[in-house]
C-alpha cells in the first residue's frame, strides 16, 4: 500500500460511515476495508499511520490540540493526531502546516463548544485490527517504526500561559479562550 491508496481508503470510509464525522465509525470502516486487503498491504498501513504521526509530531499542532481539547497528554497527543488522519489528507495536511486553521473545521468548534475532544484513538490500531481480522494474528511488532523527531524548542511554553497562546496561536484561541 501507498500513501495515496490509504489516503483513498480513509476517503472510502468517510464515504461509507452514516456519520462521517463520527471517528470511532470511520475508523471501523476502515478496518473492515483495509481487512479485505491483502496481508502485505494491512501490514504496510500500520507504517503509513506510523510515519503520519511521526511528520505530524510538532509543536504547533500540540498546542492547537492543548487548545481545542482543554490539555492534551502525550497520549492525548496521538490520539488528536488519529483524529485529524480521520478527517482526509486535505484537512490533515493543511492543519498540520497551519495548526491555526483548526478554528476553521466546523468539528473543532462544536468540540470546543460541547466541552468534547478531538480524538480517535481507534485510528491507531486499525491496521493491528484489520490484520487480526483478517488472518487471525496479530501485526508483528517489528513490522513498523516509529521515530518520533524532537520538538522545536520554540514551542517549549507552559501551554496554560493564555496570553502566550494567543500570540501564537490567534485565530484559535480566539475560539477556545474566553
Amino acid at each position: 500500500m501507498k500513501t495515496e491508496q490509504f489516503w483513498a481508503l480513509i476517503d472510502e470510509a468517510r464515504g461509507q460511515a452514516s456519520a462521517p464525522d463520527d471517528s470511532y465509525e470511520v475508523a471501523e470502516q476502515a478496518c473492515a476495508l483495509l481487512a479485505a486487503r491483502p496481508r502485505k498491504e494491512i501490514v504496510a498501513a500500520q507504517q503509513i499511520i506510523c510515519d503520519l504521526l511521526d511528520d505530524s509530531y510538532r509543536g504547533p499542532l500540540w498546542a492547537a490540540a492543548y487548545l481545542v481539547n482543554g490539555g492534551c497528554s502525550d497520549d492525548g497527543f496521538d490520539y488528536f493526531r488519529g483524529w485529524l488522519i480521520l478527517r482526509g489528507r486535505e484537512v490533515f495536511e493543511r492543519i498540520v502546516a497551519a495548526p491555526d486553521e483548526l478554528d476553521d473545521l466546523p468539528a473543532a468548534r462544536e468540540a470546543v463548544t460541547d466541552g468534547e475532544e478531538l480524538e480517535c484513538e481507534a485510528t491507531l490500531g486499525i491496521a493491528s485490527s484489520a490484520h487480526l481480522d483478517a488472518t487471525g494474528e496479530e501485526l508483528p511488532a517489528d513490522s513498523f517504526t516509529i521515530r518520533y523527531p524532537p520538538l522545536d524548542p520554540d514551542w517549549e511554553f507552559d501551554y496554560e500561559d493564555a496570553a502566550e497562546m494567543r500570540r501564537r496561536l490567534p485565530r484559535l484561541a480566539a475560539v477556545c479562550l474566553n
